[in-house]
């Protein structure tokens, strides 16, 4: 399963939307509606997932799926 996949399904999990509503344009808070409680549990779900390990700072201004899966590449990149 790709990046891609595996971080839609967690962010569907995590924020409790349709997967389908999770595109890489969109906004974890201002089109999925993420309050900050929930973006700390997603970066902790990504965490978990991919089994990596984030800056947490870095990883909380990440503001789009697309670009959360481009910051999630490089970690598993990294690795």
């Amino acid at each position: 399963m790709s990046v891609e996949q595996r971080v839609k399904e967690v962010t569907a999990r995590v924020l409790h939307v349709s997967i389908d509503d999770v595109t890489p344009e969109k906004s974890f808070s201002e089109d999925l509606g993420a309050q900050s409680v929930q973006s700390i549990e997603l970066v902790a779900a990504f965490e978990e997932e991919f089994d990596i390990e984030m800056d947490e700072d870095e990883a909380l201004a990440v503001e789009t799926v697309g670009s959360a899966v481009e910051f999630i590449k490089n970690y598993v990149d990294e690795t």
